[in-house]
C-alpha cells in the first residue's frame, strides 16, 4: 500500500481528555513517529536495572514496570478500538479502568527486559495494521468509553500516551 501522510485529527475526532496526547504525539508522518518510539522507548526501558524497574517515586505510585505494562495494555486498548472502527463497527466499545489493569497483572513479577520485548512486538504490530489502513478507515467514527473518536484520532492518542509516560518515566524515575 502506498504511504500517505495521515494529517492530524481535528479537536471535533476526539474527546477533550485525549487532547493532551494528541498535542503530544511527534510531528510529521505518524508512521514513522511510531517506528521512531520503539526505538527510544526500548533504549530506555532496556538500560534499566531490575531495581530502578522496580522502583516508584511515591508509596502509592505504580513501578516503572506497571507504567510500562500500562503502557502496552493501553497500545492494545487503543488499537482494538482503532481495527473495530475502521472495520466499520458502531457498537459503542466500553472504556477500562487502568488500575484495575494494573492490580490484576502483576507487572513487578516480570523482568524489564520482558515488559520491553511486549512492548515492542505490540507496537510492530501496530504498525503493520496501520499501514494497511485504506483512507477511508482513517476518518471512520466509533464510540469509546462513551465519547466519538476518529480511528486517526486513535492512533495520535497511541503516540501520544507513550510519550506522556516515557516523560513521566524520566522525569519522575530516574
Amino acid at each position: 500500500m502506498a504511504q500517505r501522510v495521515i494529517a492530524r485529527p481535528g479537536a471535533d475526532e476526539y474527546a477533550s481528555y485525549y487532547g493532551g496526547y494528541i498535542k503530544l504525539a511527534p510531528d510529521g508522518d505518524i508512521l514513522e513517529g511510531l517506528a521512531r518510539q520503539i526505538d527510544e522507548t526500548l533504549a530506555l526501558l532496556r538500560g534499566l536495572s531490575e531495581a530502578r524497574a522496580a522502583s516508584r517515586y511515591a508509596a502509592d505510585k505504580w513501578s516503572i514496570k506497571e507504567v510500562s505494562g500500562h503502557m502496552i495494555d493501553a497500545e492494545r486498548i487503543f488499537a482494538y478500538r482503532a481495527l473495530r472502527f475502521a472495520r466499520g463497527d458502531a457498537q459503542p466499545l466500553a472504556g477500562f479502568e487502568q488500575d484495575d489493569y494494573i492490580r490484576h497483572a502483576n507487572f513487578d513479577s516480570r523482568s524489564i527486559s520482558d515488559l520491553a520485548e511486549e512492548f515492542e512486538h505490540v507496537r510492530r504490530a501496530n504498525i503493520l495494521l496501520f499501514r494497511n489502513l485504506d483512507g477511508e478507515a482513517w476518518s471512520r467514527r466509533g464510540t469509546a468509553s462513551g465519547a466519538e473518536v476518529t480511528v486517526r484520532a486513535l492512533i495520535y492518542i497511541i503516540a501520544g500516551h507513550e510519550r506522556h509516560h516515557v516523560g513521566v518515566i524520566r522525569d519522575r524515575y530516574l
